[in-house]
């Protein structure tokens, strides 16, 4: 460690809750409403558990440490930093990934650049310790902004090197190679959880935080949730009018992610992992998950989501006015496991015939109707029942209503009581009723209770679909 922040960038942010509160979410990220997240280090290599096992594998007891002792040996003579020459990327390919990215319908991308471990994925000034100089000798991160930008994703970058004061304490308890002075540059700090982290610590994240934005300019940076302790309130609040100035000089509309209650509501954009919201919030929001339920990296037994169930979740979300951040785990050649490519194609299958009702919306007056329950809240997106034929969301753009029904019903018939003459929440007569990727007229008809649309035979997609809904002119 020893970063030295760098001095306050010149713009129209100050330090200081009350003028970053100023901040507005840029246009490309409240119309783009889908991204594509990244795990991928040095955790890949061992593909056990999911991407926490460089802490586990140091706590006695658990089935990481277990693992890996049956598997490498003791931590003494194995430890985490002897994964790096097994990390090789040797099949790397930054274009195709891009391209991949693509076609699964997203607008943005937001890699990990480090992760709790310490080990940067990106060429970091102030450490050794990175993939530019160890393991691939490769700025991992700086070649996929590059091919990203050139299939015109906007590109932005997630740091979770706050939690890495704390993040290989275990290894302090036992014989381990987390006590060798030698390797402090990758196992850091390993202090206690309940300390909070040093002026050395915050000035070093600070330093390095700003050091992604000034090399890579990235649109969007995406926290963890410990840089909600109060020590780091006054760095956040120097990262952030830092951060939001750059993106005023680079005339880029900029934004932050965060967790909880590490800053206010106006001041960047909050972030609901692996959960949902259950109503429509009056601020632009994100909620960041992943294809698979048991880990965020690439792991030998991944337990997948289905299309149907992201794509359920997709639709909710954004009739919430919020975005999907939805990650991948590339193993550690620098492949996409197949599973997760699936899922992205599907994926954007669906967003290539319904995309009309997902970018460039604003939510309607509610944000739909039907039986399932989403509860407001982090880690409840495997915990309720999936969606069904009578959920609906709605979104709107221009005077198009688009009412995105969730499961294909089975009968071929659709009633949608939000737009019943009686609730009065859509008061114009209305023109036409479209089932989109179809040619086949919808026939449909409407009265106080609902309107009712009988849906052509001939499914566009197998997933939800989608009625867009106009005004008679």
């Amino acid at each position: 460690m020893g970063g030295t922040p760098p001095k306050m960038a010149e713009g129209p942010f100050e330090p200081t809750w009350e003028s970053l509160e100023g901040f507005k979410p840029p246009d490309w990220y409240v119309d783009g409403k889908f991204g594509i997240f990244i795990h991928w280090g040095l955790y890949s290599v061992p593909a056990f558990g999911n991407e926490w096992y460089p802490r586990n594998m140091y706590q006695q007891g658990s089935r990481e440490f277990e693992h890996h002792v049956r598997t490498y040996g003791p931590q003494e003579k194995f430890g985490y930093k002897d994964f790096i020459p097994l990390f090789k990327a040797e099949n790397y390919d930054p274009a195709a990934w891009a391209n991949l990215f693509r076609k699964a319908g997203a607008k943005f991308v937001v890699p990990v650049a480090e992760h709790h471990d310490g080990f940067a994925m990106y060429d970091c000034s102030f450490s050794a310790w990175c993939a530019a100089k160890m393991g691939p000798r490769r700025d991992l991160v700086g070649d996929l902004a590059r091919a990203c930008r050139d299939e015109f994703l906007t590109f932005g970058l997630s740091s979770h090197r706050a939690e890495h004061w704390w993040f290989f304490d275990g290894g302090m308890k036992f014989p381990s190679d987390v006590q060798d002075p030698r390797h402090a540059g990758l196992y850091g700090p390993a202090q206690p959880a309940a300390m909070q982290p040093n002026e050395e610590f915050l000035d070093d994240w600070l330093a390095r935080t700003c050091e992604l934005v000034d090399r890579y300019q990235p649109q969007l940076v995406w926290f963890d949730w410990w840089i909600e302790q109060p020590a780091f309130a006054p760095y956040l609040r120097r990262f952030a009018a830092y951060y939001y100035n750059r993106g005023a000089q680079w005339g880029r509309g900029v934004a932050i992610n965060f967790k909880n209650k590490a800053f206010p509501a106006k001041a960047a954009v909050y972030d609901v992992e692996r959960g949902q919201l259950d109503d429509i919030h009056p601020h632009f929001w994100q909620t960041d998950t992943a294809v698979a339920k048991n880990s965020w990296g690439y792991v030998s037994d991944p337990d997948y989501k289905t299309a149907d169930q992201i794509l359920g979740d997709l639709a909710d979300i954004v009739s919430k006015n919020g975005a999907l951040l939805l990650n991948i785990g590339p193993r550690p050649d620098g492949t996409i496991p197949e599973g997760d490519e699936r899922i992205l194609l599907d994926v954007g299958r669906w967003l290539w015939i319904n995309g009309e009702a997902i970018y460039g919306t604003r939510p309607w007056k509610v944000y739909g109707e039907g039986p399932t329950q989403v509860v407001s809240g982090g880690f409840t997106d495997t915990k309720r029942s999936a969606f069904t034929s009578r959920d609906v969301r709605f979104t709107a753009k221009g005077d198009a209503l688009y009412a995105i029904v969730l499961a294909w019903p089975e009968a071929g018939e659709v009633a949608i009581q939000s737009l019943g003459t009686a609730l009065r929440l859509y008061p114009p007569e209305i023109g036409g009723v479209q089932l989109l990727g179809s040619k086949e007229p919808v026939q449909w008809t409407r009265d106080e209770t609902a309107l009712r649309a009988k849906l052509p035979a001939l499914r566009p997609c197998e997933s939800a679909c989608v009625l867009k809904i106009t005004p008679k002119r």
